[in-house]
């Protein structure tokens, strides 16, 4: 139980639990773990063989019988399944016809009548007849199944989403990441793509791939701690994962930037650097709040190393036959390492003999090793589901990243050179000082709280802050909010402008600094409120906004690293004055490991 409630981020639509006790016992229900909790209360949950899911629904509406665990038609075997079976329909329609009665809608529960159904017609053990059932499966899984014939048994596969065996004295642990794990051991076994691996009650742990290769398991030390996966004493782990940003900043920089000597170097593209400073073109694909990094990378690399840069929705640049050469190169970003799409555009690149690099946050995560190389953000855990410290490594990593493109290209003054690395050192404490403002923005929240709508307006590199500072209002307050170029504004959205809509402007003084007081005037000419992020000091804004949100002075290049706090931080306080689920927004799930 404690395992799911550390999983929970991944998904809370409903929940389950089998133990082996000596029959196979099940007790699921919709809603959150707590709920579940309360309904084992007084009941046996006495056992040493058990498995637990928590769902996040693609097939089948949230509730009680779509929920896992799954069992087979003859009450002998149960499972719990991540991922998508995409050909389910056609197997569901094979074992309809061979007398199998369905009772869910999902597509899990085709698996185990498969799997059983191979079991018995073939008189075979039960991790050949998973191996068999998963070589006629289309589609990703990370699948735990137990049998009540088998008591001292688990079988557990991968494709696609991911999965980590932890190894203790006498005890094994199976889950979607170590976050359930690190309690009782930090010696894990990262699964590869199509692997079953079977764990047995006193013997070792064996692994085979679903075409009968033999498997030696390696083991890793997990560099994590319990205490980083706790809230630490905040509300929220949003809140904790927001004040967190000095720490995972400085941390994103360590060991790879040194201002005193002038270098920047990131040690895991090393061997790729030659096909970095010869590319003719990079390609950056990413999901969600790690494209809007993306979008400031653009801006970085263009500027700095004067590289051609094009920024891709993983979800599209996977189906729609892009042209890819030998001598681009191809950055993906996620956080978990585990997105489905930009793991399936990863693929395509690598297909078309392109040098694919990761940024990602996860050791040991499926995009960590299915790129040619990359560089780990050092974020640290991140459990609330809306990105935060993500966003700010990832911009970060970016940042030296082209730097240190630029400086082995000659495209940068070496004074400039300089003077960016000083100022990068100066980072986490200026987001410090904006974490003082939290009171502030606390009350500006207060007074837009109950708002519908909301426009975010930003230009150059703030324009992909809008983008993030509306995708965090939209995800976790539920209040519709859109991200645009401030000088997109009088193309159509002007028109939404009322005396009830707040437009929050980034109106810092570095870059198109006068265009965007242009804007903030057509918007105040409109009567709508505005909430300007500004530079300490600024009068000019100041007497114009409603609200004005003071960061420190800093490069022009830099100012999404600042810029975005104080937008976490209004739609975190938003959310909570209306009462939605902070670390848990309806309908979302923090990896997203399907399509």
């Amino acid at each position: 139980m404690k395992g799911l409630h550390r999983l929970e981020y991944r998904g809370y639509d409903s929940a389950g639990i089998c133990l082996v006790n000596p029959e196979l016992t099940i007790y699921k229900c919709k809603g959150k773990v707590s709920e579940l909790e309360h309904f084992v209360k007084g009941q046996d949950v006495s056992g040493t063989v058990g498995m637990a899911h928590t769902r996040w629904a693609t097939h089948g509406e949230p509730n009680q019988i779509n929920a896992h665990p799954h069992i087979s038609q003859n009450k002998s075997l149960a499972i719990i399944h991540n991922g998508i079976i995409e050909n389910y329909a056609s197997l569901r329609s094979e074992l309809m016809n061979r007398g199998y009665k369905f009772v869910s809608e999902t597509d899990t529960e085709v698996l185990i009548h498969l799997v059983e159904d191979i079991q018995i017609n073939e008189d075979i053990e039960l991790e050949e007849a998973v191996r068999i059932a998963l070589n006629q499966v289309i589609g990703a899984y990370a699948i735990v199944i137990l049998s009540k014939d088998n008591p001292n048994k688990i079988i557990a596969a991968r494709k696609g989403s991911p999965l980590v065996i932890g190894i203790g004295k006498g005890e094994f642990f199976v889950a979607s990441d170590a976050t359930p794990i690190i309690e009782y051991t930090n010696n894990v076994v990262f699964m590869d793509d199509e692997e079953i691996a079977t764990i047995e009650r006193d013997k070792p742990l064996k692994i085979k791939t679903i075409k009968n290769k033999k498997k030696t398991p390696y083991i890793q030390k997990l560099e994590l701690s319990l205490s980083a996966i706790e809230k630490g004493g905040f509300d929220h782990f949003m809140l904790k994962e927001i004040y967190e940003q000095p720490r995972s900043v400085k941390d994103s920089m360590r060991g790879r930037l040194n201002a005193d000597m002038g270098i920047v170097h990131l040690g895991g593209i090393r061997e790729y650097e030659q096909k970095l400073l010869n590319a003719k073109r990079i390609i950056i694909t990413a999901c969600g709040t790690s494209w809007h990094a993306a979008l400031v990378g653009e801006y970085l690399i263009e500027e700095l190393a004067r590289i051609p840069v094009e920024v891709e929705y993983s979800s599209e640049f996977r189906y729609r036959n892009p042209v890819l050469y030998e001598d681009d190169v191809v950055i993906a970003i996620s956080q978990s390492g585990e997105t489905a799409d930009t793991l399936a555009a990863i693929e395509l690149a690598k297909s078309k003999a392109a040098t694919v690099l990761g940024i990602c946050n996860v050791v040991g995560s499926s995009i960590a090793r299915a790129t040619h190389a990359g560089v780990y953000t050092h974020a640290g855990p991140e459990i609330g589901v809306a990105s935060t410290k993500s966003f700010t490594s990832q911009v970060m990593i970016l940042t030296l990243m082209a730097l240190q493109i630029a400086q082995e290209k000659g495209t940068i003054a070496r004074s400039r050179f300089h003077q960016i690395l000083t100022e990068l050192n100066t980072i986490p404490k200026k987001i410090e000082r904006i974490l003082l403002l939290n009171d502030q923005i606390q009350e500006i929240a207060r007074i837009y709280k109950d708002v519908t709508n909301s426009l975010y307006l930003g230009r150059g590199y703030n324009f992909p802050v809008a983008l993030e500072g509306a995708l965090k209002m939209k995800e976790i307050s539920y209040v519709h909010a859109e991200g645009y170029p401030a000088a997109e504004m009088k193309h159509g959205p002007i028109a939404l402008i009322d005396d009830q809509m707040p437009v929050v402007v980034i109106a810092t003084k570095k870059g198109s600094y006068e265009k965007v007081i242009s804007n903030i005037q057509e918007v105040k000419a409109r009567k709508g409120k505005i909430i300007a992020i500004i530079t300490e000091g600024d009068v000019t804004v100041k007497k114009l906004a409603d609200h004005s949100i003071e960061i420190p002075e800093t490069e022009e290049m830099l100012v999404p690293l600042l810029a975005t706090i104080p937008l976490q931080l209004l739609s975190y306080h938003i959310a909570v004055m209306r009462n939605c689920n902070v670390d848990q927004p309806r309908n979302l799930a923090k990896s997203v490991t399907v399509e």
